[in-house]
């Protein structure tokens, strides 16, 4: 019988001094069994760095692996935004700078692997892909807080995210990987 999914609450006090968001966010995120915390805290943390009406998380989650983690749609209907986690292959960011008109991902994984495959496949604009990595330590200590019903203070300023909740505090920075044009 399969696990089923955990459902975790994030209640954000989001502070984006680099983009001047200041915002109060509130919203459930289900933890598909087989998604590791890091992934988890990745995907909110991308969720909180790119926050504007109408971005959502893949409804499906793990189990639509072909959709971005979060997207953001434009009126036509077309995706304006398209974000992924951990380190996608390069057929699938392929697709997506295919697809819109900005990508990022966000990894807790070696950058460098993912920019190797970039750079070894023929993916369409691959320069554009934004590719931002968070510290494997960082995700580890915000995982030993995390708890069903979570209250965190976000706030991000020149590269730096630091994240509170209770007497905890971690901060770390959020690095810009580049894939090399060709």
């Amino acid at each position: 019988m399969a696990h089923p999914s955990t459902l975790y609450r994030f209640r954000i006090d989001l502070s984006d001094i680099d983009r001047g968001v200041y915002e109060k966010l509130d919203f459930r995120l289900a933890m598909h069994p087989s998604e590791s915390v890091p992934y988890l805290i990745t995907r909110v943390v991308a969720y909180a760095l790119n926050f504007q009406d109408g971005l959502d998380f893949s409804p499906g989650g793990l189990s639509e692996p072909d959709e971005p983690c979060l997207k953001m749609t434009d009126p036509n209907q077309g995706i304006s935004l398209w974000i992924e986690i951990g380190n996608p292959s390069a057929k699938k960011l392929h697709r997506a700078a295919k697809s819109s008109k900005l990508v990022r991902v966000y990894t807790y994984k070696d950058p460098e692997v993912l920019i190797k495959d970039i750079a070894a496949n023929q993916v369409y604009h691959a320069e554009r892909i934004e590719i931002n990595s968070l510290p494997p330590k960082f995700l580890d200590h915000i995982g030993d807080v995390l708890a069903r019903d979570n209250q965190w203070n976000l706030l991000y300023s020149d590269g730096t995210l630091s994240i509170s909740t209770g007497d905890f505090s971690e901060s770390a920075e959020v690095t810009r990987h580049f894939v090399p044009g060709r």
